[in-house]
C-alpha cells in the first residue's frame, strides 16, 4: 500500500508540472519567441531591427555632441556682465554648459546623470521607431502594423542595450508573425566616455586648473603688476591687450593635455600643460575668439591703461631717478569646450561638454558648492508689480530705441526694449533705484526713479559722434607721441594714444581736455645711494620687553637714462555742444611747447609749467 501511494504522489507532481508548463508557454510564448520567424517574413523583421539600431546610433551621437542631452534644457540668456547663456553655440548647435554663471551672477551646473541620459535616449527611440520605412516591403505585399513603443535603455562602458516592448505584426501571404519584445545591442563607448568627461569636470571643480592656466596667460601677455625705470608714462591700448590675451588663451587652451589616451610627452616643456587626470580616452580642450567672452580691466581712462611716473614731480628731485609702478586688476570670462573621444570599429566616437572659465580680480573664481546652488532669479527681479512707462528721446525730442533695465541696491533687473522709443512694463518696487537706458549709438544714461507707484519717466540721451583728432604744437601739425585725455563731468574718461589713434567718440557735455606731448631726451641720472633707518626689536630679553634699536640699510639705485620727457601740452575745460559735434568731422587741438629739460629738476619744473598751459580747441 505504501508503494502504491508513493506512485500516485509522483504522478500528481508530474501532472502539476505539465499543467504549469502549458500555462507558462501560452502566457509567455511571445517573450520566448519559441516559434521561429518564417523565412518569408525574416527580411522585414531584420529591417526593423536594423532601423532600431540606426535610431540608437543616432541618439547616441546626439547625446555625445550635446553634453549628454537630447532634449536641451530651457534656454537662459546671458548678460553684458556674464556673457554666457546656458548653451554654447558650437557649429550651429547648442551644447548645454555643465558649469556656467547666469546673467544675474548665479553659479549653476547642468551635469546629466547616466540614468537621465538613458531616459532621454529611451524617449528618443519611442518617438522615432514608428517612423521606420517599410516601403520596399509594402510593394512586395507585406502588411506591417506596430503598437505603442516602450523602450528601456542601459548604457554600459562599451555598449548600449535597448529593450523595446512593442507589438509588431508582420504578414506576408499565408505567413503571419507577431512579436512583442525586441532587443538590440549597439557597440558604443558612450558610458566610458561619459565617465572620463565626468572625471575631468570633477577635477576642474576641485582644482580650477583651467582658471589657473588663464591667470598664467594673463600675466604673460598683459600688464598686471610691475615697475619700470622711466620718467614717461606707460600706456597700453586695452583693445590690443585683450586681443593678445584672446589669441594666447585660444592657443594655450588647445595645448592643455591629460595623462592617458594618445598622450605622449614630446619635450620637457610640455610638462607645464600636462594634468594629473588619468583617463583612457583622448581629450582635447578648445577655445575660440568667436565664442562669447567678457574682459574687464581697472583702472583705465577710456580704452587706455595709463601708469604715471613717480620722481619727476616737484619736490621729489632728491630721489634722483624716475620709476613707473603699475597694478591692473582684470576680470575675464570665456568658455572652454572639453572633447573626449575614442576609436571604435565604425569610426571615432566623441563626447563633449562646455564650461565657463571665470577669473575675477586676477584670481580664479571660488569653487562651486554644488549643495548650495540657487537656480532662481534675485527676489527683487522676480517680483515686478508696478507699471512704469519709460520714454526715450534724443536732444531733438525724437524717439530713440533702447534696452531698459532697473537697478536697486546693486541688483540689476532686465526690463525690456522700447518700441518707437516707449516701453511700458512692470518694474520691481524700489525707492531711489536707477532706470538704466542703453541706446545703441548714444550714451548710456541713468535716471534715479522710485517705483513705489505707477508713473512715467522721460529720459533724454546724448548721441555719440566719432571725430578725427588733429594735434598741433604751436600751430604746426604734430605727429609725435602724445596722450590726449577727455574727462567728462560724470567721472568717465576717454584717452587716445596719438598718433596711433586719431579718432575719439564724444557726446555733448562738459570736458576737461588734457594733452601731454613727449619727446626723446638724453638726460642721464647717475647711480645713487640712500640710507634708510628703522626701529627693530632688540634681541634677547630686551626684545621681550619691547625695547628697540635703530638699524640702517643702504639702498642703491642704478644709473638711469631718461628716453622720453614731457615737452609740451596743456589743459582746457570746454563744454562741447551737440551742434559742434554734428556739424564737424574733425577736432583740432593746439598745444604749447615746454622747455627741453636736461636735468631732473628741469623735468620737474616742466610739470609745474604744464598746469599753467592752455589748449586751443577748434571744431572743423
Amino acid at each position: 500500500m505504501k508503494s502504491k501511494n508513493g506512485q500516485v504522489t509522483i504522478f500528481i507532481i508530474i501532472g502539476i508540472i505539465i499543467i504549469a508548463s502549458v500555462v507558462a508557454f501560452f502566457a509567455f510564448r511571445d517573450s520566448f519567441n519559441i516559434n521561429p520567424i518564417p523565412a518569408s517574413i525574416e527580411p522585414a523583421y531584420n529591417s526593423f531591427l536594423s532601423c532600431l539600431e540606426d535610431d540608437t546610433f543616432a541618439g547616441i551621437s546626439i547625446l555625445g555632441s550635446q553634453g549628454g542631452y537630447i532634449e536641451l534644457p530651457a534656454f537662459e540668456p546671458g548678460s553684458t556682465y556674464m556673457p554666457f547663456s546656458n548653451q554654447l553655440n558650437f557649429l550651429g548647435n547648442g551644447i548645454p554648459y555643465w558649469y556656467y554663471v547666469s546673467g544675474n551672477n548665479i553659479q549653476k551646473e547642468e551635469v546629466p546623470t547616466k540614468s537621465e541620459m538613458e531616459n532621454q535616449l529611451a524617449d528618443y527611440l519611442n518617438g522615432k521607431i514608428n517612423r521606420c520605412k517599410f516601403d520596399n516591403y509594402y510593394v512586395q505585399g507585406f502588411e506591417i502594423s506596430m503598437g505603442e513603443p516602450d523602450a528601456t535603455v542601459k548604457i554600459n562602458d562599451n555598449d548600449v542595450r535597448v529593450y523595446l516592448s512593442m507589438s509588431l505584426n508582420i504578414t506576408k501571404g499565408e505567413d503571419t508573425f507577431l512579436i512583442k519584445s525586441h532587443d538590440v545591442n549597439v557597440n558604443s563607448n558612450l558610458g566610458a566616455l561619459y565617465k572620463s568627461a565626468k572625471k575631468i569636470y570633477d577635477y576642474e571643480q576641485q582644482t580650477l586648473f583651467l582658471e589657473e592656466y588663464g591667470i598664467d596667460t594673463l600675466r604673460l601677455y598683459a600688464p598686471v603688476d610691475g615697475v619700470e625705470l622711466t620718467c614717461a608714462p606707460l600706456t597700453w591700448n586695452s583693445n590690443e591687450v585683450f586681443s593678445k590675451i584672446q589669441d594666447a588663451i585660444e592657443a594655450n587652451t588647445a595645448a592643455i593635455k591629460v595623462k592617458g589616451g594618445n598622450f605622449a610627452l614630446k619635450s620637457q616643456s610640455d610638462k607645464y600643460f600636462v594634468n594629473d587626470i588619468s583617463v583612457e580616452d583622448d581629450v582635447r580642450f578648445l577655445n575660440s575668439k568667436n565664442w562669447p567672452f567678457a574682459y574687464e580691466v581697472n583702472p583705465t581712462e577710456g580704452n587706455v591703461l595709463i601708469s604715471k611716473p613717480v620722481g619727476n614731480q616737484e619736490g621729489l628731485g632728491i630721489l634722483g631717478f624716475c620709476y613707473v609702478p603699475y597694478h591692473y586688476v582684470y576680470s575675464m570670462k570665456y568658455p572652454v569646450l572639453v572633447q573626449v573621444s575614442s576609436r571604435t570599429p565604425t569610426g571615432t566616437e566623441i563626447f563633449q561638454f562646455p564650461l565657463a572659465i571665470v577669473i575675477q580680480g586676477n584670481n580664479p573664481r571660488i569653487a562651486l558648492n554644488t549643495t548650495a546652488v540657487d537656480y532662481g532669479l534675485p527676489e527683487i527681479c522676480d517680483k515686478k508689480n508696478t507699471k512704469i512707462s519709460v520714454n526715450v528721446y534724443d536732444a531733438s525730442l525724437n524717439p530713440v530705441e533702447a534696452e531698459i533695465s532697473y537697478e536697486c541696491f546693486g541688483v540689476k533687473c532686465d526690463i525690456g526694449k522700447t518700441s518707437s522709443g516707449v516701453l511700458s512694463e512692470l518694474f520691481p518696487q524700489c525707492v531711489n533705484g536707477d532706470v538704466i537706458v542703453r541706446p545703441e549709438g548714444y550714451e548710456e544714461t541713468r535716471y534715479q526713479y522710485s517705483t513705489i507707484s505707477s508713473g512715467s519717466v522721460d529720459v533724454i540721451v546724448d548721441k555719440i559722434y566719432n571725430l578725427n583728432v588733429n594735434l598741433k604744437l604751436e600751430g604746426i601739425d604734430y605727429n609725435g607721441d602724445a596722450i590726449i585725455t577727455f574727462s567728462s563731468d560724470d567721472g568717465s574718461a576717454s584717452t587716445i594714444i596719438y598718433p596711433n589713434q586719431k579718432s575719439i567718440e564724444l557726446s555733448q557735455g562738459q570736458y576737461s581736455i588734457e594733452v601731454q606731448i613727449y619727446k626723446n631726451s638724453s638726460i642721464t641720472l647717475g647711480a645713487t645711494k640712500s640710507q634708510q633707518c628703522l626701529d627693530v626689536p632688540q634681541s634677547g630679553l630686551g626684545g621681550f620687553f619691547g625695547f628697540t634699536k635703530e638699524k640702517c640699510y643702504t639702498i642703491e639705485f642704478p644709473a638711469q637714462t631718461i628716453g622720453n620727457t614731457l615737452a609740451g601740452g596743456g589743459k582746457q575745460n570746454y563744454y562741447i555742444l551737440e551742434s559742434e559735434l554734428s556739424n564737424s568731422g574733425e577736432l583740432e587741438i593746439n598745444a604749447q611747447k615746454l622747455p627741453t629739460p636736461t636735468t631732473i629738476e628741469q623735468l620737474q619744473n616742466n610739470y609745474v609749467l604744464f598746469d599753467e598751459k592752455n589748449l586751443g580747441v577748434t571744431f572743423k
